[in-house]
């Protein structure tokens, strides 16, 4: 029987985890900054001070709106359980959970039980299985998304990626051979997983798998156990919450001459880019805006305006979350007290 962490353990985990994924978020900072000459650092700057900062307080206020549909969708969750807690509550727990995140990997989500325990008296255990799932929904749409983006792109980029990749690859692959391979892909993934996959589970990273793979299947099972209006709201709100993520692009935008006529598909590309940038650090920090500007290089936006347009982009939906974060913060400990 394999021994499990102590909590001591456990929280030097996550201290070490923070501190990593911090770690590499100012790397790419320094990578970045070390390679630029002085004219072009002067060139950023200036961008920021041409920026149209109206715009940016549109897109803090797309990124809060974002939350607050979130807030609709979690609570949605907690029909079955019969305990629902108010709108109020629930997106004052999201937005405490981004800002968590922000400090410690996956510490927001226990915050955000956290705070429900003390708002509507709803069992921290019982909380964080919603939590679960809607993670677990996330991840599954997050994966159609990048699917979707991947093959909706394909055609725009193609020509970025030839420019890119020509000193190695002397031509790149049509649609209809990506498409084949990944269909010749799957169908030998499930015939070798329907051939050899019990006799793998006694190994402790194929049981894993499993039991991830078994764990999505019963979350996307689940929300249909809410009943049907309840199931339809959900996936609205599904669809709501990642059109607004690809909207905030659209409307920082709007802050630089440079990218004013940039359209929804760029912004869709941003939103990939970003995306794959906040899993690399923690918060995103230094990754976030780097692909970003690797993104915007795509419609030849350059890359002064690229690095600007990136950190404001990242750093408003920061600034927004740590600011309503720590007021919901500051009236959870209120009402804690009164409680008391």
């Amino acid at each position: 029987m394999t021994d499990q962490p102590t909590p001591k353990k456990q929280r030097w985990g996550d201290v070490l985890k923070m501190l990593i994924f911090l770690g590499i978020g100012f790397f790419f900072i320094y990578w970045f900054l070390i390679k630029l000459e002085a004219e072009q650092k002067a060139a950023i700057w200036q961008a920021f001070i041409d920026a149209d900062y109206l715009w940016v307080i549109v897109c803090m206020l797309c990124c809060l709106f974002s939350h607050f549909v979130r807030a609709l969708r979690w609570r949605l969750l907690f029909h079955p359980i019969g305990q629902v807690p108010s709108v109020n509550h629930t997106f004052g727990s999201v937005v405490i959970a981004y800002m968590g995140n922000l400090a410690f990997p996956r510490a927001g989500e226990v915050m955000r039980c956290a705070t429900l325990v003390t708002s509507d008296k709803i069992p921290i255990e019982k909380s964080l299985g919603t939590v679960v799932t809607e993670r677990i929904i996330d991840m599954l749409a997050f994966i159609v998304i990048i699917l979707i983006g991947l093959l909706a792109m394909y055609g725009s980029v193609k020509d970025w990626l030839y420019d890119t990749l020509s000193t190695k690859f002397s031509s790149l692959p049509n649609m209809a051979m990506i498409v084949g391979t990944l269909t010749v892909l799957a169908i030998v993934a499930f015939v070798l997983y329907k051939m050899f996959w019990k006799r793998l589970l006694h190994i402790g990273i194929f049981r894993k798998i499993d039991q991830l793979v078994h764990g999505m299947v019963d979350g996307v099972r689940s929300i249909f156990h809410l009943g049907t209006r309840n199931t339809v709201w959900f996936i609205i709100y599904s669809i709501v919450i990642y059109l607004l993520y690809i909207i905030g692009g659209l409307i920082i935008f709007q802050a630089f001459e440079q990218t004013s006529s940039l359209g929804l598909s760029a912004a869709f590309v941003v939103y990939l880019f970003g995306s794959v940038g906040m899993t690399f650090s923690q918060g995103g920090i230094g990754v976030y805006p780097v692909l970003v500007q690797l993104a915007l290089d795509i419609y030849g936006i350059p890359m002064e305006v690229g690095t600007a347009c990136g950190w404001l982009l990242w750093g408003s939906q920061q600034a927004i979350v740590i600011a309503v974060g720590a007021a919901y913060m500051i009236y959870f400990s209120l009402k804690k007290n009164k409680t008391k």
